[in-house]
């Protein structure tokens, strides 16, 4: 695919994106961003600052390097930006960064506490615990330092950054964007789930296992190649 194009695709899949984000109700107003890595290049595809869900599109999306320079657009970027390209200076394998308030996960970051993990489905997702992150000020980098800081190492996709909200990373954006919505899911029945009462624990290795199959077994997979 030509630049060109591979640039015309990837602002037509951000764009499309954010609707997921309204969609599961993770945003409010013009709150939230998803960016996406461009393949092969030191660039990335990103959401305009304070521009309504409704007016995104394709053409204003904005391409900025891994510094946070617009390289291409015509509208400022997300305030977000320079978290997205520390990250994306950081951890190479990350294709997809997100970035939402939604009500039950943020309700956690407020009291800086990370989702114990209680829940299968927690453990297929996030293989354990979603961390949490120090408080940072938006604008600069210190965001991207400690998304990094917390998520290295760590099988979460997400991580709860204190008094902010939450920041996903994916191998491309939608599987952040899955993240996402997975993170405020667990969050809002683990809030349920301590409202009725203590919940049970649940033993490191039947998390390890449910990670495991659900990241390498779950789902549909490639055929193998037919025997000669």
């Amino acid at each position: 695919m030509s630049t060109d194009g591979q640039l015309r695709q990837l602002r037509e899949s951000v764009a499309r994106l954010h609707a997921e984000l309204t969609r599961y109700r993770l945003v409010a107003w013009t709150a939230g961003n998803v960016s996406a890595r461009v393949p092969g290049r030191p660039l990335m595809v990103i959401k305009p600052s304070g521009v309504d869900y409704d007016d995104l599109a394709p053409e204003n999306m904005v391409v900025c390097d891994l510094d946070g320079v617009v390289v291409e657009g015509d509208l400022a970027p997300s305030s977000d930006t320079a978290a997205h390209a520390y990250v994306y200076r950081a951890m190479p394998e990350v294709g997809g960064v997100v970035h939402t308030h939604s009500a039950y996960a943020t309700a956690w970051a407020a009291r800086g506490e990370s989702i114990p993990c209680h829940l299968t489905a927690q453990a297929d997702e996030f293989g354990g615990e979603i961390p949490v992150g120090p408080f940072a000020l938006i604008g600069g980098d210190d965001i991207g330092k400690g998304i990094v800081e917390t998520l290295t190492g760590h099988r979460s996709p997400a991580v709860l950054m204190r008094n902010h909200g939450v920041f996903t990373i994916g191998r491309d954006a939608r599987a952040a964007v899955k993240a996402a919505v997975m993170c405020e899911d667990i969050a809002r029945t683990a809030h349920l789930a301590r409202a009725l009462g203590a919940p049970l624990p649940m033993a490191t290795a039947d998390v390890d296992a449910l990670h495991d199959r659900y990241q390498n077994v779950y789902g549909q997979r490639p055929p193998s190649p037919a025997s000669p």
